[in-house]
């Protein structure tokens, strides 16, 4: 792998990652940008003890453009975009609406029992092919290993950022899901905090420990691979399995056969088999109502500094669609009280996805 790191017109970080080794990344960004835009703010909660994102400049952000608009391909005569260069690999850049940034500005305090800081931490996009009408389904096995590689990479150097406490890695796909750029990519959050879901899950596993002696993720992988009823697809590398309490229509959960904190942890047996399994996960998804499937993919790693012992690397993938013509919307009791009411037995929707016929 080749790793290029360049910048853009306003200062944002674009880093390139490439099979060749001989890849000239050498296009300069041409655009005149306005000024980066400070960090949002970041405001307490005291009632559920946690933190809440203002970002009032992420409204302006680019919406759903025409592909001939889109930022995310690469650049071209007349047509200057994100990436300079007239084609790529794999891009990483800094995102120039950032839910959070190390570009400070003026915060002031709210009053009543709200604390306000900077929301200190850094956002970035990452381009998984430079075809503007592919998806990830349909990645070779060499470039979804060359996007886990630009994961990895952007893992460890987010996570030595000072105040970053978390890094997520994900990707919105579908219109459905709210995506503003069709372009297939994902994005990566370094949070100043760690999040909710983080620790709530790092908590039951406090307990099951102290309680059994042994890692409640691994535990529940072993009891899925021994059930078999709900696994959809394995190798010797990784499970994917539709959880017995899924709170989605349709969602797998996709875990290493061993216990690693992060992508960075991997080795190269385990990106390659990563792929092949991924890939026909989600072509299986597509395959269900014969459209493509609206989802969220959403990795989870160990926090920087807490409970990396109690973490355990996975793969959290979800859909909203419950039927060809029909999606799961939040409704009161989920949004209001988080309390989930699934449409579809997870049994039913594991077997639905085993079912299908993939080319």
């Amino acid at each position: 792998m080749k790793r290029t790191v360049t910048h853009l017109a306003d200062g944002r970080e674009l880093i390139y990652f490439d099979r060749r080794d001989d890849a000239d990344r050498s296009a300069v960004d041409t655009r005149e940008l306005p000024p980066r835009p400070p960090a949002s703010e970041l405001r307490y909660d005291p009632l559920l003890d946690e933190w809440v994102a203002v970002a009032g400049h992420r409204q302006s952000r680019t919406f759903l453009p025409p592909a001939n608009e889109c930022p995310l391909c690469p650049s071209a005569p007349g047509r200057a975009t994100e990436i300079p260069s007239p084609e790529y690999d794999v891009a990483v850049f800094e995102n120039r609406f950032p839910s959070f940034s190390f570009h400070t500005g003026d915060y002031e305090q709210v009053g009543g029992l709200s604390e306000v800081r900077p929301g200190l931490g850094r956002c970035e996009v990452v381009c998984f092919t430079s075809e503007h009408g592919s998806s990830f389904s349909a990645l070779s096995p060499e470039q979804v290993d060359l996007v886990l590689q630009a994961w990895a990479d952007r893992t460890a150097e987010l996570a030595a950022l000072p105040g970053v406490e978390q890094v997520f890695c994900f990707e919105n796909r579908g219109a459905e899901i709210g995506i503003t750029l069709s372009h297939p990519h994902g994005q990566i959050y370094a949070y100043p905090y760690v999040t909710p879901r983080t620790r709530q899950m790092l908590a039951s596993a406090e307990r099951y420990q102290e309680r059994t002696g042994s890692n409640l993720f691994a535990d529940v992988l072993a009891a899925e691979r021994k059930a078999e009823t709900r696994v959809v697809a394995s190798n010797d590398h990784w499970t994917a399995f539709v959880p017995a309490a899924a709170r989605w229509p349709f969602e797998v959960h996709v875990y290493l056969n061993r216990q690693v904190p992060d992508l960075n942890a991997l080795d190269d047996e385990e990106r390659a088999a990563f792929g092949p399994l991924y890939t026909d996960v989600l072509r299986r998804l597509d395959g269900l109502f014969g459209v493509p499937m609206p989802y969220v993919a959403a990795w989870h790693q160990a926090p920087v500094r807490t409970g990396r012992d109690l973490s355990y690397l996975h793969l959290e993938l979800f859909s909203i669609r419950r039927a060809p013509q029909k999606l799961k919307y939040l409704a009161g009791s989920e949004s209001a009280m988080g309390a989930f009411v699934n449409d579809v037995l997870p049994e039913e929707a594991a077997r639905l996805l085993r079912a299908q016929q993939i080319r």
